[in-house]
């Protein structure tokens, strides 16, 4: 009997949870990845943890190349898809080679759009030397390599990073640390103003603040010159490093070039296929289901997960994702549960400028249905749970949620065993809890692999389920 020959364009974390999960379902096809980075898959979460140091590069790595060896999986790094041939069944690569499939998925990600700014590029095309993108491995080492240099001068290093979402203060926050002068330049009035409100975004701003760090929001950088970065304020900030995070949009090309329909993405249906063509699928940033793109990780993984399902044959349908957003930058905690700043409904919050907390839920018919977390998460794991079941509360019960602080010697070991520890992978306490070893979870759950904010509650809960007699 014919093995059906699948082929993944693209190797991310999307792709990467895919062919786990298909390996784990015993898959009977040949599988071949084609990436066009150089690198194996890395967690793209974790490069501004990269860039602040507190993780080496080596860390990212989510698969080695000889685990799918082992598999039988055909890994080809550094392969470039120019398009893809519908009819004939093929992909065919820059350098000419032809590729044939029986079944397709896209998993190629979003793309960094450059903001309308004068100078940026330069007459040759490309960037401007003190210019960085943030998006991939080489972009971070880039900026890395860029920092080494100017740390020699006998001066501060200056950065301006244009953009105030969520990746612009992972970066922001990375270079403070780093002991780099950071200016965060957004164009909205409040810093994450896609997902938190005034109160939030004030909170967020002081934070910052207090790391010596300098927010321009209602503020648009308009030209690059000799002098620095122009705004349309009047000012012109002083930087060597000018750091670009405002901004991204799926990557459609070579699905747009198959003649497929797309709107923001590639348009999907219910098994995550094309709705032009039943044995091409998206997943991840570049897929578009009832109208919506993602663009976070935990969204992509549980895409991954099903379409899995689907190719090993299960009955399965996608009914569109939950949305957890976590900042992860060190000392500075940020979760975000659906669109609260749209979602309708009573509002319950509470904030606190003074400490840096600002908490919010968004109620409809006694049910959480948004909410934004600034601060202080340490209820996050029991709130995302009762956002994700959709529990009906009583009325008092949203506002005790955001009442205490975590009280001295409060521990994650009293968490019971449904309370969620890692929102990215969807694993709570009870599963942490069966693993004898933080690897051990590491492997079977896939919890600290995303933004790694729940690395500490993880060990914490093994040791204390392990403690010898």
């Amino acid at each position: 009997m014919k093995r059906e020959k699948l082929v993944i364009v693209g190797n991310g974390m999307a792709t990467t949870r895919l062919v786990e999960e298909l390996v784990a379902r015993r898959y009977e096809g040949d599988i071949t990845i084609l990436g066009d980075e150089d690198h194996p898959a890395y967690n793209r979460i974790l490069l501004s943890a990269v860039l602040e140091g507190t993780h080496p590069i080596d860390a990212l790595t989510l698969r080695q190349p000889d685990w799918y060896a082992a598999q039988g999986i055909d890994l080809r790094l550094g392969s470039r898809v120019l398009e893809i041939e519908r009819e004939l069944r093929d992909v065919m690569l820059v350098d000419g080679q032809k590729i044939v499939f029986d079944k397709l998925v896209l998993a190629t990600g979003a793309i960094p759009t450059l903001p309308p700014i004068r100078g940026l590029i330069q007459l040759d095309g490309s960037l401007h030397p003190k210019v960085h993108a943030f998006r991939s491995l080489a972009d971070t080492q880039r900026l890395l390599d860029a920092m080494e240099e100017l740390s020699v001068e006998s001066r501060p290093v200056r950065a301006v990073v244009v953009g105030g979402g969520l990746l612009g203060l992972q970066v922001a926050r990375a270079l403070s640390v780093r002991g780099v002068e950071t200016e965060v330049v957004e164009g909205t009035e409040h810093l994450l103003s896609q997902q938190v409100d005034r109160k939030g975004g004030t909170v967020l701003k002081r934070h910052l603040k207090k790391l010596g760090t300098e927010v321009y929001t209602g503020a648009r950088a308009i030209r690059l010159t000799d002098e620095g970065l122009k705004l349309d304020t009047g000012y012109t900030l002083d930087a060597d490093l000018i750091v670009l995070t405002a901004g991204g949009r799926p990557s459609t090309a070579l699905a747009r070039g198959a003649g497929l329909t797309v709107r923001r993405g590639l348009v999907v249906g219910e098994h995550l296929q094309s709705v032009d063509d039943d044995n091409i699928f998206a997943i991840g940033d570049c897929a578009e289901f009832e109208g919506r793109v993602t663009g976070f990780v935990p969204p992509a993984w549980e895409q991954a997960t099903l379409l899995a399902a689907h190719l090993s044959g299960e009955d399965v349908k996608y009914e569109g994702s939950r949305s957890v957003a976590r900042l992860r930058a060190t000392g500075l905690d940020v979760a975000v549960l659906g669109d609260p700043e749209h979602t309708e409904g009573d509002i319950v919050e509470v904030t606190n400028p003074i400490i840096g907390t600002h908490r919010k839920l968004v109620v409809d018919g006694n049910v959480i249905v948004a909410g934004t977390l600034i601060g202080d998460l340490s209820r996050i794991g029991l709130i995302t749970q009762l956002f994700d079941r959709r529990t009906i509360l009583s009325d008092t019960e949203p506002g005790e949620l955001l009442m205490a602080e975590r009280p001295d010697g409060d521990s994650s070991t009293l968490l019971p065993d449904e309370a969620e520890v890692c929102a990215c992978a969807g694993v709570n306490a009870g599963r942490i809890r069966s693993c004898r070893t933080f690897e051990e979870a590491k492997e079977k759950t896939r919890a600290t692999t995303g933004c790694g904010g729940c690395a500490s509650v993880v060990r914490e809960l093994i040791e204390a389920a392990h403690v010898p007699v």
